[in-house]
């Protein structure tokens, strides 16, 4: 067990409830896992954002019989308070906020040492670590879900080169995940965590994101709700088409570089803000990275041109370059929303968390039957997830007639 300081859990309580208020598909799932334990005798290792609605996630697991050993997933998202409620509950927590990566990655194989059944990994941390110097422990493991976008094309890559060991299920591109997930989660959390960390308005400025991929196009709805002039930079020809058709303007960020006044990367991809760029901006631009590792934005190339680094506000790193220009790194350049923010709102986190313990309770069933590859959601788990929220949104549907189904399915 590693966490800050077990004092504060009744913090960290009082955010879990208050998550459970807001959360009712999972609260549906929570009944039902405890009626049938289907995590009896098995165990789980998660390593994910651990803030209060993934605590939820775990204890739901907990609930339905699993022993539970969790860690972040990320050094800077971990909410210490939560983590010690956690604790008192009785699950195996390593994981501080603020973490070195070398007590980052022992915290990872701490979690795994246990030797699980199944795995949560997000950004695909655990996954490597069980393909290398972790793969001892992987020898009770039926297999695991991957929630992230990043995670997929780790796991992705891994079974195209027929190095991938275990089963995995893909969360990410479920429909209940990306469409809602991805758009409005990230979309409203990076902006509460921006205008919270800055204090600063959004409306005039010049927004420009990076990727057009579900995640930025989220945010650049939200700066466009906001009042923001929205820049979208990307490389798939489709993508620019639909953003200039939402209304944005396209440019290679070599041109963006130039007018930006706030930068959001959420491409999956490294080096998308580089010196190059970098030189070109103004003074007082606000840099943020989104996406899952902190390699988009260049941290050496901004520490390379920078005569002076002087910590500005509690997540805002200011730049000083040699004429006097200051550029500001948002959260270290890890995901703003999670390392500055509360990541993404409860009623969200409802349908993607749902789709988590589903996946999970599918893989204990039958995980031994499948083979070693990425398996996207069974698509009655994602009607399931999104007939219980639809439900509790108030959300009535139509439903086809027999006669209906009958021409629906007619071959003439």
């Amino acid at each position: 067990m590693r966490i800050k300081d077990i004092a504060l859990a009744p913090s960290g309580r009082d955010k879990i409830e208050w998550v459970k208020s807001y959360t009712p598909v999972l609260s549906i799932i929570e009944k039902e896992f405890k009626d049938t334990k289907p995590f009896a005798g098995k165990k789980i290792t998660m390593s994910i954002h651990l803030e209060a609605k993934t605590a939820y996630l775990a204890e739901i697991l907990k609930a339905g019989g699993a022993e539970v050993s969790i860690t972040g997933c990320n050094p800077l998202s971990t909410q210490d308070d939560v983590a010690a409620a956690l604790a008192v509950a009785g699950l195996e927590v390593n994981a501080v906020h603020g973490a070195t990566m070398k007590e980052y990655e022992d915290d990872l194989i701490a979690a795994l040492s246990v030797c699980p059944d199944l795995i949560i990994d997000d950004g695909g941390d655990l996954i490597g670590l069980l393909h290398s110097s972790c793969a001892e422990y992987g020898k009770n493991l039926i297999g695991g879900c991957e929630e992230t976008t990043t995670g997929i094309h780790r796991l992705k890559a891994r079974e195209a080169a027929g190095a991938l060991n275990y089963p995995m299920m893909d969360i990410n591109d479920a429909d209940c995940k990306h469409l809602f997930d991805n758009r409005y989660g990230t979309g409203q959390s990076v902006f509460d965590a921006i205008m919270h960390e800055t204090n600063l308005i959004v409306a005039g400025k010049r927004v420009v994101i990076a990727g057009y991929g579900w995640c930025g196009k989220g945010a650049a709805m939200r700066a466009k709700g906001l009042g923001a002039i929205v820049y979208v930079t990307e490389i798939d020809p489709v993508k620019a088409i639909e953003a200039v058709m939402d209304g944005f303007i396209v440019l290679p960020m070599d041109k963006a570089a130039e007018v930006g006044d706030l930068f959001i990367t959420l491409t999956g991809c490294k080096d998308v803000i580089t010196k190059k760029h970098l030189e070109k901006m103004k003074d007082g631009v606000l840099l943020a990275n989104a996406g899952h590792f902190d390699v988009e934005i260049n941290k050496n190339d901004l520490e390379a041109l920078a005569v002076s680094v002087a910590q500005r506000k509690p997540c805002v790193t200011g730049y000083t370059l040699a004429d006097g220009r200051i550029l500001n790194l948002l959260a270290e350049g890890r995901l703003v929303n999670l390392a500055a923010g509360n990541g993404h709102p409860a009623e969200i986190m409802d349908m993607s968390f749902a789709l988590q313990a589903k996946g999970l309770e599918y893989l204990a069933k039958y995980g031994k039957t499948l083979d070693n590859k990425v398996y996207d959601v069974p698509r009655e788990l994602d009607i399931e997830v999104a007939r219980l929220k639809a439900r509790a949104m108030n959300a009535e549907l139509d439903v086809l007639t027999p006669e209906q189904e009958a021409y629906l399915a007619a071959a003439e």
